[in-house]
Formats: C-alpha cells, sequence, structure tokens
C-alpha cells in the first residue's frame, strides 16, 4: 500500500514539475520575442533621427503615428525648396492635413483652410518648363515625386499646399509635367500616403482629414 501511495505521489511531483518546466521555457521564449519585436521596432524607429540643422531630409509625423519621409531637391528647384524649408521651420506645416485624395493620381496638403483655398502669405516663383524654368523633376512626375500645387490664373502662385503624385503613367506625366514644380521625393512612407489616398472623399475632399502632427528636419541614423 505504502509503495502505491509513493509511487503516486512521484508521478505527482513529475507531471508537477514537467507542468512548471514548459511554463517556464514558454515564459522565457515569449520574453524573448518580446525583446527581439523591441530591438527590431528600436532599428525601425531608428532609421531616421531629428536633426536641430536644416538638412535636405524632412519628416511628416502624422497624428496616427504614420511617417512620410521627403528628400528635397534644392539643386533641381532651389526657390521651391527653400520656401519649403522655411515653412518646416516656421512650424506651418505642424497641425495642418492632407485634405484631398484622388485615387491613382495625387494626394494634396499643406493647407491651413483644409479645403484647397489656403496657403503661405508669401508666393514663389513657378519653377517649371510652362513657366520658363528649366527643372528635370517636374518634366518626370512619377509615383513619389512632391511638387506645388497653384492655381489656374498665375503660374506665379505657390505657397505652402503641396501634393504627392501616387502613380507612374503617361496621363499623368501629360497632366503635370512641366506645369508643377516639383521639388523632392518620398523616400519612406509611401505606404502611408497611399492609405491616405483610400480614405472617403466628397468632391476628392476627404471627410476625416489625417493630420500631420509636426514637420521637422531629420537625417539618417
Amino acid at each position: 500500500m505504502k509503495n502505491k501511495i509513493y509511487k503516486l505521489y512521484t508521478r505527482v511531483l513529475l507531471l508537477f514539475l514537467a507542468t512548471t518546466l514548459c511554463l517556464s521555457v514558454t515564459s522565457c521564449k515569449k520574453a524573448k520575442n518580446e525583446v527581439t519585436g523591441s530591438v527590431k521596432e528600436s532599428k525601425k524607429q531608428s532609421k531616421y533621427v531629428r536633426s536641430e540643422e536644416e538638412t535636405d531630409l524632412v519628416m511628416l509625423k502624422m497624428a496616427d503615428g504614420g511617417e512620410i519621409v521627403i528628400a528635397l531637391e534644392p539643386k533641381t528647384a532651389p526657390i521651391t525648396v527653400d520656401n519649403f524649408k522655411k515653412l518646416v521651420k516656421q512650424k506651418f506645416y505642424n497641425n495642418l492635413t492632407f485634405h484631398r485624395a484622388v485615387p491613382n493620381f495625387v494626394i494634396q496638403g499643406g493647407d491651413p483652410n483644409g479645403d484647397g483655398t489656403g496657403g503661405a502669405k508669401e508666393t514663389i516663383t513657378g519653377e517649371f518648363a510652362d513657366n520658363g524654368v528649366k527643372n528635370a523633376l517636374a518634366d518626370n512626375h512619377e509615383r513619389g515625386v512632391v511638387s506645388m500645387a497653384r492655381n489656374a490664373v498665375s503660374m506665379d502662385s505657390a505657397s505652402s499646399q503641396f501634393f504627392i503624385v501616387l502613380s507612374s503613367s503617361a496621363d499623368i506625366a501629360a497632366s503635370l509635367n512641366g506645369k508643377y514644380a516639383a521639388f523632392g521625393k518620398v523616400v519612406d512612407g509611401m505606404n502611408v500616403v497611399d492609405s491616405i489616398s483610400k480614405l472617403e472623399t466628397v468632391n476628392q475632399v476627404i471627410k476625416d482629414q489625417p493630420k500631420i502632427d509636426e514637420a521637422y528636419f531629420v537625417k539618417r541614423n
């Protein structure tokens, strides 16, 4: 009888130890995965770091955490880039939105009115072929290109509003090339741009406009 009780006790003890070991291994694996995930996320977030000095890389940090990084081309469009940098330094774009979206064409932002009617105080010379200014990037509006919006009346009416091209096609090239001042290109965050382009709109105006929490200069880490 004592032998049976002893054997039963031994089995229960072994089962308890096995279960504890299993839980410990699972916990260790979970902890390891969490640490690994944190490291990966940290690396992902550290691709760019904020720069107190002016650079040719601008981060558009969205309110939902999305990031759009624009590489500016000052040699190609010096007036337009200088204007954009000035507005970034003035924190002009902070808390503004992307107000317009046309799927497979462009998204547009940088309007303090949020409806396509507003802008900054100053307007700039349009750096594109139709205005007599050489600009190679403006002759090649393809996916990711960032360009200045303007009104239909004046070629020198651009101020703060800009658009990002969603697709590369002959039709888009025909409608934009030589007519708008391209000044940079999205080098990271086109997935964010694509997401914005799919938001619900009324007459191309986004109903729930995604906010640019902050625009600032960055450098590669």
